[in-house]
């Protein structure tokens, strides 16, 4: 709870009307209670002001112990109004359940985080479908599986494999397809027969009844070699999580970009 400088001045303002009123009764001894109370309850609400001004913010004790020491010096003949006390404590318990549910969020997400580490751990090993356009042999004759999202039914449709240079390598005849994903899969043969070199090969596709200019995604497989928590790109579904997979061939890809995970 934050006390304001109108609070700080209202209760420096009662102990000073309170010290006056004692000292012109004339009996020693309320005099000098009321002095010495003056004189705390003063203090009590400068070094308070200081910390206000400051910029420090008070606690709930704090807040209790200002409002304790305005109504001991308060005016008997004009005392503060118990409606404005009132809103204080309920000002000051509003502001301590906000303080108990942050601390109960805060608590729930690091829960919900070390929930989230442990599942993606189980992820290691796995194949994981991602969309691109390209596809890596790690060694000469290597596999390359993937999809293409094929955008409608189909009587053909053909996987196209080039080299680095722009020159066709294989073409892969996938036959008809219905709406969806059609799994293909390279052996890293050429289209005479000889083993593909390693290396980056770009992947592209026909689908008959399709526009020549129309783009067709493709995807390609790669096995899970890594999980990253709160590292990477966090759009899309992965949020704050910032959930990032470190894929063979394809490098680290965020887990909102990945298609499908596989065995």
């Amino acid at each position: 709870m934050i006390i304001n400088h109108a609070q700080i001045a209202q209760a420096q303002a009662a102990a000073a009307q309170a010290s006056a009123a004692a000292a012109g009764s004339g009996a020693a001894g309320g005099s000098g209670a009321a002095s010495g109370s003056g004189a705390a309850g003063g203090a009590t609400s400068g070094s308070s002001g200081s910390s206000a001004a400051s910029g420090v913010s008070l606690g709930g004790a704090d807040f209790l112990t200002l409002m304790l020491a305005q109504l001991k010096n308060q005016d008997p003949t004009n005392p503060a109004d118990s409606n404005a006390f009132l809103t204080e404590l309920a000002q000051l318990s509003e502001v301590q359940g906000i303080q108990q549910l942050n601390t109960s969020f805060s608590t729930l997400q690091s829960s919900l985080v070390s929930s989230q580490a442990l599942q993606a751990s189980s992820l290691l090993g796995h194949q994981a479908m991602v969309a691109s356009s390209t596809g890596t042999l790690s060694a000469a004759g290597a596999t390359l599986s993937g999809a293409v999202s094929v955008p409608q039914t189909s009587s053909q449709v053909v996987l196209n494999v080039t080299n680095a240079s722009g020159v066709l390598v294989q073409s892969i005849n996938l036959g008809a397809q219905s709406a969806g994903l059609a799994n293909f899969s390279w052996n890293g043969q050429t289209a005479s027969g000889t083993a593909a070199p390693a290396g980056t090969y770009t992947l592209s596709a026909q689908v008959a009844g399709v526009a020549g200019g129309t783009a067709v995604q493709t995807y390609v497989n790669g096995t899970i070699e890594s999980v990253t928590m709160g590292g990477g790109s966090t759009s899309g579904t992965s949020g704050s999580s910032g959930l990032t997979l470190n894929v063979s061939g394809l490098g680290s890809v965020p887990f909102a970009s990945v298609q499908q995970v596989s065995n």
